[in-house]
């Protein structure tokens, strides 16, 4: 049979977590700070994918043949780059 818990402890308990709960309920993310969130996750995956095709594009522009050898190659790169970002901003 377990012990019941002394009086002062049972009050520490509910003055504890209703600390915690008013804390949750002020912090709480409001509409436009979900919106900058998602805004940020956005800008931080597409900004090197479209730097490395824009890179890719003026290195395969300096080739005399036809090719999309690098951009394709910097697409990739981009794409993985900015994978990266994504998940080490929402890991923060």
């Amino acid at each position: 049979m377990t012990a019941l818990p002394e009086p002062d402890d049972l009050r520490r308990q509910v003055e504890r977590q209703a600390h915690r709960m008013k804390k949750a309920e002020r912090e709480r993310p409001t509409l436009i700070r979900q919106t900058a969130y998602i805004g940020t996750l956005g800008l931080l995956f597409v900004l090197p994918l479209v730097g490395g095709a824009y890179l890719g594009r003026w290195l395969d522009g300096l080739a005399d043949t036809y090719s999309i050898r690098w951009t394709m190659s910097f697409l990739f790169l981009g794409l993985i780059v900015g994978a990266l970002n994504v998940y080490l901003y929402i890991r923060e």
